[in-house]
C-alpha cells in the first residue's frame, strides 16, 4: 500500500497571484480554508485491487507518457491472462 498525501498546500505567497491573475478563488471552489490542491496521478490498479504502476509527480507540467502506461497495462493483461 502506498502512503503519503495527494495534495499540496499553495504557498501563501502564490494565493493572490491565483485569485488576481488567474481568478481563482481556492476556498470558494474547494469549500474550506486549505489552499489544497490535487497532485496528478496515474495509477495501474490489477482485479486483485494491487496497485501494479504508479505515476504520481508534484510538478503538473510533468505527465505519464501514454506508451509507458500502455506497456503497465499489457504486462497487467499478461499476468492476468
Amino acid at each position: 500500500m502506498m502512503s503519503g498525501s495527494s495534495l499540496f498546500t499553495l504557498p501563501e505567497s502564490l494565493r493572490p497571484i491565483y485569485e488576481a491573475s488567474f481568478g481563482i478563488d481556492l476556498p470558494a471552489h474547494s469549500g474550506d480554508d486549505t489552499f489544497e490542491l490535487p497532485i496528478p496521478a496515474t495509477y495501474a490498479i490489477s482485479p486483485r485491487g494491487e496497485i501494479v504502476y504508479a505515476f504520481v509527480e508534484s510538478d503538473y507540467t510533468q505527465r505519464l507518457d501514454p506508451e509507458t502506461l500502455l506497456e503497465a497495462l499489457r504486462s497487467l493483461t499478461a499476468t492476468v491472462a
